[in-house]
């Protein structure tokens, strides 16, 4: 089994990251989102967010 990470186009609501991390894992992207919601707060998973947009390619 070959499972890729992208950045999800069908299930995104600013980049895909969360989306296509939920579709990764099986989990539901809105568990996903809460999650970075809370990491987020202090500040470094808006960085982390940025990076990963930048980083996971965009499913074809």
């Amino acid at each position: 089994m070959n499972k890729k990470l992208y950045r999800s186009y069908s299930n995104r609501m600013v980049c895909g990251v969360c989306g296509g991390i939920g579709e990764f894992f099986h989990i539901d992207p809105t568990v996903i989102r809460l999650i970075w919601a809370v990491l987020s707060i202090p500040g470094p998973g808006i960085i982390a967010y940025i990076l990963a947009a930048i980083i996971i390619p965009t499913e074809n």
